[in-house]
């Protein structure tokens, strides 16, 4: 399928060309390139497109929740963290980073270490991020730390606007069989063919009059009417590894568990609440998910276990602490990166989910994404 790019998007792949010669080879001690915009403006395609001319072997490709969760373990493991760093670059020639961004003092400390260990090795770097690199790190209280490595980070890579006026996520009409964009954005949630079989406890809610929304164009279209019987109480089980643990034993410990009458699952050093779990798909509340300390990380190993997503309960993001909203932003960018699918039940149309949220970095970037998966859904599906 032929793209047709925009000014800005031309622009960036001509830069990005640069770094490889004519047999796809990295070209030593090139400059970096780092593209910044809006959401939705173009930046991960322009990646994805051009890591696809690069000879596979020599380029490591990385969303930057994804490199830190690898990178604390690596240094956990290695007792250092420039072994770490060394161990995840291994050989490559070219990184990529999707994402790139620096909200967190601690996490800048580190994101200074690992660039002077590729501009070191001369390694060739390309970034995109939603923040020119004089945005880095915000926070008053700790920008001018970080100043060095802005400094580093301009002196050493080619700084491109990728930030056209289309927003591109937001037009997208895609039929999707799997993947992030094979989910669906609902307002309110109908029960699952079992819970409709269960006989409501008196401390359940109730799915009855939920609406359903296609968000569809520009994220906005005219709900629907569903009914639904009420939402059995969450049971638990131990989540093992599904692709090593015979099938059978694991389908008689959920058995167990919904037996019991509670769910659980293994999340760090604590455990996660859920709704169901029904091989590699999970149903989970917001609050449960996002109301406690949960990290990057940990949305990343979950990510690797479950492929099929389900959050319940979502309220209007405006309404909960500011942290909660955080850690929804994180989780859309880890199940995003990953193509992992995703329906969002959701006390509101998506614009409405969003307004009004202050001291949230990025929550721009999860409404486009979350535009990606709107579909018309009719209640005749259900």
């Amino acid at each position: 399928m032929t793209i047709e790019l925009d000014a800005d998007q031309r622009a960036a792949a001509d830069q990005l060309a640069r770094l490889v010669d004519g047999r796809g080879r990295p070209v030593k001690g090139a400059r970096g390139v780092y593209l910044h915009g809006r959401p939705g403006r173009g930046k991960t395609m322009l990646m994805d497109r051009f890591i696809a001319t690069v000879t596979p072997d020599r380029v490591k490709r990385y969303h930057f929740h994804r490199f830190f969760a690898e990178l604390h373990s690596a240094a956990h493991e290695s007792g250092s963290i420039d072994t770490a760093i060394e161990r995840l670059l291994g050989d490559a020639r070219l990184v990529c980073f999707d994402e790139f961004h620096v909200h967190d003092i601690g996490d800048a400390m580190l994101i200074a270490r690992m660039l002077d260990a590729l501009f070191a090795r001369r390694i060739a770097l390309v970034l995109t991020s939603n923040y020119p690199p004089e945005q880095l790190l915000p926070n008053p209280l700790f920008h001018d730390r970080f100043l060095p490595t802005i400094a580093r980070i301009v002196e050493r890579l080619d700084v491109i606007s990728v930030d056209g006026p289309t927003d591109y996520r937001a037009l997208r009409k895609r039929d999707a069989t799997g993947g992030f964009a094979a989910g669906r954005y609902l307002i309110g949630c109908p029960p699952t063919e079992s819970e409709a079989e269960t006989p409501a406890a008196p401390t359940t809610r109730t799915a009855a009059d939920a609406r359903m929304v296609p968000v569809g164009d520009a994220c906005a279209a005219e709900a629907m009417t569903v009914t639904g019987a009420s939402v059995a109480e969450a049971f638990t089980a131990p989540v093992g590894d599904f692709g090593t643990r015979a099938a059978a034993a694991e389908a008689n410990a959920v058995r167990t568990a919904r037996a019991a009458g509670m769910l659980t699952i293994p999340i760090g050093d604590r455990t996660l609440r859920v709704r169901a779990v029904d091989g590699d798909a999970i149903t989970v509340d917001f609050a449960a998910l996002c109301g406690t300390a949960t990290s990057a990380a940990d949305y990343v190993r979950l990510a690797q276990r479950f492929r099929r997503w389900t959050i319940e309960d979502v309220p209007r993001l405006r309404e909960v602490p500011p942290d909660w909203a955080m850690r929804l932003v994180n989780l859309v960018d880890v199940l995003y990166d990953a193509d992992l699918e995703l329906t969002l039940c959701a006390a509101a149309p998506l614009p409405e989910l969003v307004d009004g949220v202050v001291g949230v970095p990025d929550i721009s970037r999860t409404a486009s994404r979350l535009c990606e998966i709107s579909q018309p859904v009719t209640a005749a599906a259900w």
